[in-house]
């Protein structure tokens, strides 16, 4: 009998030092966990720290990768442009997609001059299809503009009734293939070949065998610039631009068009420029408010849940400095409604602590050890926890999908933010104070309840 009670103390130890390890092994890799996301939030200190230890001790460590926080254009100013489309004779039914070929072009087209994190959105407003272009950077109006009205509009049109003016014709930009530059080989004047897809070949040959012996119009952002007469039908879908071309007009022409000639022309009805001032100003702003916000949790954990509350406040840091780091590696852009969000999961990352503690503080009223009333704690809490985040999540899911752009920065914020907090509650601050188990502060009630 003495035996397997000696025995069973064995095991039983055996148990209590294994879970130590676990425990110690887990805290050190939220420690380097916390240095790498720190570092990368932040890589003045590791880079001070290399250059100290390659000066006095002789070993070249590598400086810590550098990687921007990417800022919306109402942190760090820009150009805001709003564009209206013009869908008169586009069939209702091929609206929508011709509003994606538009963004998806203007998108390409400001790629191309290296703007940082355009945004392109459509914005529908009564019987209006609008585009929203927001260009961070951008504090040039004009530069903005020629960035987007840049985009040439290509049509064809043909001659109506009784010759005296052209109409349009279901042949645009919209089925370009593809644009080259080609000189002619007699007066080596240069000129551009057009290639379209498949359906705009069959537009093509249809409109050149009814027009044979008519004049067929190629007009470029609403003004003709060849009018040739069509001698037949062209069935292999090419056709040629040539006018008053120089060499280098033609080829930004040919550039251009492959770049991708808008669908559907569109006007430009709104502008506006934000200057860096003004998104440092707000930012500085949301800044010292965001302290002053964590400071007064900080504050309040402390005194409402005293060890706990300590442990939870060093978790809630460590949970920001991974969240900034996941917000640059995604990378998400961050606005003021983004930091609007980030604030909000900062809120909620505390609510999970104090359901935590509050149910730990009833299993210790019950008479259970910490370590055991911490691990009934957290069983009981997390089902509220989950349900909890996931409902955000949820909600912030479908805000990014159907919400405008202001509020798409929120919601991503929001969820980025409850996911990581999860991982904060149940990982870091749980095992922080399990690995305070063992030292005198554990027998002390006073620090706890």
């Amino acid at each position: 009998m003495a035996f397997i009670e000696r025995q069973q103390t064995v095991e039983k130890g055996n148990f209590v030092s294994k879970q130590k390890s676990k425990i110690r092994l887990i805290v050190l890799g939220i420690f380097i966990l916390f240095i790498l996301a720190g570092s990368l939030d932040y890589p003045v200190i590791w880079d001070k720290t290399a250059n100290w230890i390659s000066s006095h001790i002789g070993i070249n460590v590598p400086k810590f990768y550098k990687l921007p926080f990417r800022l919306g254009l109402d942190l760090q100013g820009g150009t805001h442009l709003v564009y209206e489309a013009n869908l008169i004779g586009i069939e209702e039914i091929d609206r929508d997609s011709s509003m994606d070929g538009i963004r998806d072009l203007i998108e390409r087209r400001v790629n191309l001059f290296g703007v940082a994190e355009p945004l392109v959105q459509i914005n529908k407003v009564g019987d209006s299809n609008r585009l929203i272009v927001e260009l961070p950077g951008v504090r040039d109006v004009a530069e903005a503009i020629e960035m987007i009205g840049g985009t040439p509009y290509l049509e064809f049109k043909e001659e109506n009734i009784d010759g005296t003016d052209f109409i349009n014709t279901s042949l645009t930009g919209r089925f370009l293939k593809s644009a080259q530059l080609e000189f002619d080989q007699t007066t080596y004047q240069p000129y551009v070949t057009l290639e379209f897809n498949d359906e705009g070949a069959k537009i093509f040959a249809d409109l050149t065998k009814k027009n044979i012996g008519k004049r067929l119009a190629i007009y470029l952002d609403g003004a003709p610039i060849s009018i040739p007469v069509v001698n037949e039908e062209i069935p292999s879908g090419k056709a040629q631009i040539s006018g008053q071309f120089t060499q280098k007009e033609a080829k930004q022409l040919a550039e251009r068009l492959n770049t991708g000639a808008l669908p559907v022309p569109i006007n430009l009805i709104g502008q506006q420029s934000i200057g860096a001032s003004l998104g440092h100003d707000s930012l500085t702003k949301s800044l010292k408010a965001g302290i002053i916000g964590f400071l007064a949790i900080l504050l309040f954990m402390i005194i409402s849940y005293r060890l706990s509350g300590f442990f939870a406040s060093i978790s809630l840091i460590i949970y920001i400095v991974l969240l900034l780091a996941v917000f640059k590696l995604v990378p998400v852009t961050i606005t003021l409604a983004g930091i609007a969000g980030f604030l909000l999961s900062m809120g909620m990352a505390v609510d999970a602590n104090i359901l935590i503690f509050s149910r730990t503080k009833e299993e210790l009223k019950s008479g259970r050890n910490y370590l055991d009333a911490l691990t009934n704690g957290v069983k009981r809490a997390w089902p509220s926890i989950r349900d909890g985040n996931f409902t955000t999540i949820l909600v912030g899911l479908i805000l990014f999908i159907f919400g405008t752009s202001f509020v798409k920065g929120f919601a991503l914020t929001l969820v980025v933010g409850n996911l990581v907090n999860m991982f904060s509650a149940i990982v870091i601050t749980n095992y922080l104070i399990k690995f305070f188990f063992g030292t005198n502060g554990e027998k002390i009630k006073k620090l706890w309840l």
